[in-house]
């Protein structure tokens, strides 16, 4: 690997997914390779049995206050708890920073729907007079920005960006762009979803992205595997705290990782379906590595795959992960344990990898028991591998043809 160390540091991680409730528990549950997804009766009674993911034992009211919980949407509570364990576990004192040097940039793709759903049933049923006044504020996608920086006092750019499953990842690239800019002197990063209502929900089984009703709920989601049939919808939400490197060394932070590199490219092929020939998502991630001086393709010690477990999915990206990198790169998709958390999987798995370069261990990719024989990569499947290299590559890709690579150093 080249010698050069990028300027842009991880130094705080927050999490909250099927996985769990805080960073650890979430590093824990995945890298033991426990699946989460389970039936659950909030969609069961409109007719759908397929599995979902949720985050377990969550309590809004309990979390982050009865009296303000009300008047958000839960994916915007999300980000909150996940934001919230962010900035404590970075140690650093958002007071002594001017505000306006305080960026942030998170992924949403659909906002409220259970909010939506909810404000609807209750105009068609009872009147339009029981629509809530908070149907719009809570409904909106930007409200995950515009709540963050109510919550935390950020006075600087607060942007939602929206490329559908790649938004994420997006976000972290965006974010980065902003410290290198010079517009901020710290960037609170990262991606939120909760869009497991009824009618989502639908609309995707009947488009067929989901994974079929009859399989076992635990195992459903088995990324590059034989029998993998689709999806499992999850929520969810991360933060990473990103700083200048010399900021960080300065006050002695913990460093998780680097961000070295990020690409985006589209597809320009169709409205759902990647492109076969993974062209568009090679480009974003060849433009990631070398975004950094010093790094190339070889330097790559590991790549978390978008890996959804569904069929067109996985066979476009392990084709161009195989153009790129062989069949020598390990590969992890962490959505056999936390489902597809949408437009949070970016910033979820981002931050997984960043704790993959912390901590030196590869997570499995669980309820992968039979990699496909025409998935011509390393699937890592089974138990953790030691990260024999440095630099991990972390790759999402959206509805509309999104992509998007970025790239941890140590």
């Amino acid at each position: 690997m080249g010698t050069t160390l990028s300027d842009t540091a991880v130094t705080g991680i927050g999490m909250i997914s099927p996985a769990g409730i805080g960073k650890d528990a979430n590093w824990a549950t995945i890298l033991a390779g426990a699946g989460t997804a389970a039936s659950h009766e909030s969609i069961a009674r409109h007719g759908q049995r397929r599995p979902i993911a949720r985050v377990p034992d969550f309590d809004a009211r309990k979390t982050i206050g009865a009296s303000k919980a009300w008047r958000l949407a839960r994916f915007v509570q999300l980000a909150i708890i996940a934001t919230r364990e962010a900035i404590s576990d970075s140690g650093i004192d958002l007071d002594a920073i001017e505000g306006s040097r305080i960026g942030l940039v998170f992924g949403n793709s659909l906002g409220g729907t259970d909010t939506f759903e909810a404000a609807t049933e209750a105009l068609l049923t009872e009147g339009a007079e029981q629509v809530s006044p908070m149907l719009v504020p809570m409904w909106m996608p930007n409200m995950v920005a515009g709540s963050l920086s109510i919550e935390f006092g950020i006075q600087g750019p607060a942007h939602v960006v929206a490329t559908a499953c790649a938004s994420g990842t997006t976000a972290i690239g965006h974010g980065r762009q902003l410290l290198r800019e010079g517009r901020c002197d710290l960037v609170v990063v990262g991606a939120s979803e909760s869009a497991l209502s009824p009618t989502t929900l639908a609309g995707l089984a009947n488009m067929g992205a989901l994974v079929d009703p009859s399989v076992d709920a635990t195992e459903a989601s088995r990324p590059f595997d034989s029998q993998r049939g689709g999806f499992v919808p999850a929520e969810g939400a991360a933060a990473l705290i990103l700083e200048r490197d010399g900021d960080a060394r300065a006050r002695n932070a913990r460093v998780y990782a680097h961000v070295a590199g990020y690409g985006a490219s589209t597809d320009a092929h169709h409205v759902t379906a990647p492109r076969p020939d993974g062209q568009g998502l090679q480009a974003a991630i060849r433009e990631a590595v070398e975004d950094e001086a010093g790094l190339a393709l070889g330097d790559i010690g590991h790549v978390n795959a978008h890996g959804t477990s569904t069929p067109l999915n996985d066979a476009s990206e392990s084709g161009a992960l195989h153009a790129l990198f062989g069949d020598t790169v390990p590969v992890t998709s962490i959505k056999g344990v936390t489902g597809h958390p949408l437009a949070a999987a970016g910033a979820i798995e981002g931050a997984i990898a960043a704790l993959t370069v912390y901590h030196g261990q590869i997570p499995p990719t669980a309820n992968t028991s039979d990699v496909d024989p025409a998935i011509p990569i390393d699937v890592v499947t089974g138990s953790a591998r030691p990260l024999d290299s440095g630099a991990v590559l972390s790759v999402s890709a959206g509805f509309g043809g999104h992509n998007a690579a970025v790239v941890f150093t140590p």
